[in-house]
């Protein structure tokens, strides 16, 4: 139960539009408060980036990361048929290792996160906040109550739309191949989103975010290896065994009738074997490459363990229906359009199924 916090590079969309427009009994007033007056200071901060250029008057390494995401926005417009809106075309210099921090929480025994609704971005397993010290409060009044919590800190910004979304500083802090995937990543959800769905959303832009990243990296001529962060394909596949195997053995003792005792002993030794596991897999099969370092350095819980399952998973699916569309991305995008459109449960069996077996319209 013990909260944890981490510096984790993905991103969970914020939507901070919907504080204005909630009408919901799921937050005191005060969250709706720092929620409109951190957006509103937000976006009054932002600063457009040809203007920037054109001044001169941002120091080399700035100018650089700022012409590069002009490159990549126009490059997500033109081959991944992303939105060809304001987004991403303006710049916040927040001066914080973080835009906002999500705290995430699960029962003790349970690996179903605590969800939060709202008339934006329906049903998601977090909550924003604009400062940190509001997230780790909440996280500890959570805490207090037995739930497992996790503070995450975002490093993009995203009103999934609603707003001209800027790029903010904290995206500048990782290699060129990061931005791009940051880029495409926030892009995405603009494209297509499943209100209160965050696995198929997350599932959706990790996709057009990974097959994305390698066409730019191919048309700028540079190897995935160029990529100081990321895993192969045959890496993640081993990574995602592992988590299905961790999720498979807490389910197992969750539904156990053992006492509440032995519950957590149990759980302990099911999260220290998993960071052995997850150790040996960084160090036999990633080239040392631990792009989880920040989620994995402290102790585990059912909460980081959902942020994790936020942006794991449906990967099998979404490649599948990229080879349906002939790789063809505007294709793609209009087959994962109809998927959004099945029922909650039929969307879910489709996401879900093993790689090797993805159905059909005709099966769901």
């Amino acid at each position: 139960m013990r909260k944890t916090r981490s510096q984790f590079t993905v991103t969970l969309s914020l939507a901070a539009l919907l504080a204005m427009l909630l009408n919901s009994g799921c937050a005191a007033p005060s969250y709706y408060s720092q929620a409109v007056a951190g957006h509103i200071q937000l976006m009054k901060q932002r600063q457009d980036i040809q203007q920037i250029l054109d001044s001169g008057a941002a120091d080399p390494e700035l100018t650089q990361k700022l012409q590069l995401s002009l490159e990549i926005r126009s490059f997500a417009v033109a081959e991944l048929d992303l939105p060809d809106n304001d987004s991403y075309t303006q710049f916040v210099s927040t001066g914080q290792d973080a835009v906002t921090w999500n705290v995430l929480a699960a029962p003790e025994f349970s690996l179903a996160p605590k969800k939060w609704c709202f008339l934006v971005s329906g049903c998601v397993p977090y909550r924003g906040y604009f400062k940190a010290g509001d997230a780790e409060r909440f996280a500890k009044n959570l805490d207090d109550k037995g739930f497992d919590t996790f503070v995450s800190p975002a490093i993009a910004y995203s009103t999934l739309g609603w707003f001209d979304d800027p790029l903010v500083d904290t995206m500048f802090r990782y290699d060129d191949a990061q931005l791009a995937a940051f880029i495409f990543h926030e892009m995405a959800h603009q494209k297509l989103y499943v209100k209160g769905d965050t696995s198929f959303n997350e599932a959706y832009a990790r996709f057009v975010e990974d097959s994305g990243l390698e066409r730019w990296l191919a048309a700028r001529d540079a190897g995935i290896e160029h990529d100081e962060s990321r895993w192969s394909a045959q890496t993640a596949q081993r990574f995602n065994a592992l988590i299905q195997s961790l999720r498979h053995r807490l389910e197992q003792l969750y539904a156990s009738d053992q006492a509440p005792a032995e519950l957590r002993a149990g759980k302990s030794r099911i999260f220290k074997a998993f960071k052995n596991d997850y150790r040996q897999l960084v160090t036999k099969h990633a080239g040392g490459k631990d792009p989880y370092r920040h989620v994995f350095a402290g102790d585990l819980n059912n909460a980081s363990l959902a942020l994790v399952n936020a942006y794991e998973g449906g990967s099998c699916a979404f490649e599948n229906l990229f080879r349906e569309a002939a790789e063809q991305m505007a294709e793609f995008h209009r087959l994962a359009a109809a998927k959004a459109r099945l029922s909650a449960t039929a969307r879910s069996d489709w996401l879900n199924q093993p790689c090797q077996i993805i159905a059909s319209d005709s099966d769901l």
